[in-house]
């Protein structure tokens, strides 16, 4: 028998639309989820159950009162948690640190914003690394993050409790968060389909500032039309933004794309990465290896090149890195109160200087001009995700802060080249190991050309679906 967490974004919505479900049901069944299951995958450090039961109400007198259910916004009374980074009015914000425990949203930011204003329900604050800094989510604000798929095995981060409430049927679809593959690497772990959109196609602010540009919101999904959708809502600026797309043209959307075919498309594909030590697990080539198949079968020129970006953009990126560790102001009598690869990144990036910063920038986008113009030959980039499997917990931690970060970027060798380029990049959810851990294959596109990678991930989707593939505990 089908239940409420089996249903997509879509089609909850579609059903709330025609009164077949109320969203108080919706609701409802969501928080005895979360209720039951949250402990085991670690997804939400708040739950919002009085907020969500409110907005929930509010949504059934809004489709009550509708005259036309489709002048109804997209998302009525579809439960969308928000990541821990993200402001909630009201609502705790504690960007996964003990520091910041007690602190509470004045207001909605853009993000949030956009995505109420959809009509969705707000059921929590899904869990996040401390500032959103590693690729794992472990914190001491709540329990790891697990991948639903395997209990001993991490979720990735930093949208880790995103990933493992929307794998472990506790959302339909998150909201999620990427400066160096923070939604790629926690759906390729469970088995999700997440979109890291173009340099400025969504908005940060009003707070989090977007001058190195490599930060980007964008959804975690069970469906690649869900994700679109999501995308649709999430999209747009606002006055002050550094970096801006420009909006699709009129009557087109990107869940319009979800149902397009991309039509015959020149897909570049290549192994390399720029990290050195880094050797991709055989799983991560299998993936890699039956996906080149999969496109070529449906058509499309897949052909080899070199990665444009070497080594010599690592020291770049890693001074961005440390520089954003200082962005959350922290008391410095409360500095020991941080996590040691928060400290250890701190103290890197207050060893650095204005002109170390500045020549970092300067480097990278010299890096970019040089890149996109080999990039910008294929209409889309196939790599691997990841270059493992999950890890289990505690794999990152158990080492000194100096060795955690190096294990975290010989895990994720490829994701963060799309974060200094600006563009577009996808994790398709393709193969499962023998273990039945899901592996990702992650597929970039032009910048401000989500369009043709959602409808490249449909037709993959169609040809080999994962929808209804769920972990036990589903």
């Amino acid at each position: 028998m089908t239940e409420i967490h089996d249903l997509t974004v879509i089609e909850l919505a579609r059903s709330v639309r025609q009164r077949d479900l109320s969203p108080v049901e919706i609701t409802n069944h969501y928080l005895r989820r979360i209720e039951a299951v949250n402990a085991d995958v670690g997804a939400f450090f708040t739950v919002t159950a009085e907020l969500a039961r409110d907005q929930a109400a509010q949504a059934e007198k809004a489709v009550a009162r509708a005259g036309d259910p489709g002048s109804l916004p997209p998302l009525t009374g579809v439960p969308i948690p928000i990541k821990d980074l993200n402001m909630v009015a009201g609502v705790r914000q504690t960007l996964g640190s003990v520091v910041y425990e007690d602190n509470v949203a004045p207001e909605d930011d853009n993000i949030t914003g956009a995505i109420r204003a959809a009509g969705a329900v707000i059921t929590g604050k899904t869990a996040t690394p401390e500032f959103g800094l590693p690729c794992y989510t472990e914190t001491d604000i709540g329990p790891p993050a697990r991948t639903p798929w395997d209990l001993t095995r991490s979720a990735g981060g930093s949208s880790g409790g995103a990933a493992a409430a929307v794998a472990a049927g506790l959302a339909p679809a998150a909201q999620g968060s990427d400066g160096g593959g923070s939604i790629r690497i926690p759906a390729s772990l469970c088995g999700l389909f997440g979109i890291k959109p173009s340099r400025g196609r969504t908005s940060s602010g009003p707070l989090v500032p977007d001058l190195v540009g490599l930060g980007v919101e964008g959804p975690l999904a069970r469906t690649v039309a869900d994700a679109a959708l999501l995308l649709d809502v999430m999209a747009g600026n606002h006055p002050g933004d550094m970096y801006t797309q420009p909006p699709l043209p009129a009557g087109e959307t990107f869940l319009g794309y979800a149902t397009r075919e991309p039509g015959r498309l020149r897909i570049g594909r290549t192994l390399r990465h720029p990290i050195e030590g880094a050797v991709v697990h055989p799983d991560c080539v299998a993936a890699y290896e039956e996906a080149s198949h999969l496109l070529a079968s449906l058509g499309h020129d897949v052909e080899d090149f070199e990665m444009p970006f070497g080594t010599d953009a690592v020291p770049a990126f890693e001074t961005l890195w440390y520089t954003m560790a200082l962005l959350a102001p922290v008391d410095p009598a409360q500095e020991s109160r941080l996590r040691p690869l928060t400290r250890y990144l701190r103290e890197r990036g207050q060893a650095l200087s204005a002109n170390d910063l500045i020549y970092a920038q300067a480097y990278l986008q010299m890096t970019v001009r040089s890149a996109l113009p080999i990039l910008n030959e294929y209409d889309a980039v196939l790599t691997p995700t990841l270059a493992s499997p999950a890890v289990p917990v505690g794999y990152f931690e158990s080492v000194a802060p100096p060795e955690n970060f190096e294990r975290q970027k010989r895990f994720t060798p490829f994701t963060a080249l799309f974060n200094i380029s600006g563009q577009p990049a996808v994790n398709v959810p393709l193969h499962w190991t023998a273990e039945g851990l899901p592996i990702g294959i992650m597929l970039a596109g032009r910048i401000g050309d989500e369009a043709t990678l959602i409808s490249l991930s449909a037709q993959l989707e169609s040809a080999q679906p994962w929808k209804d593939r769920h972990p036990p505990l589903w």
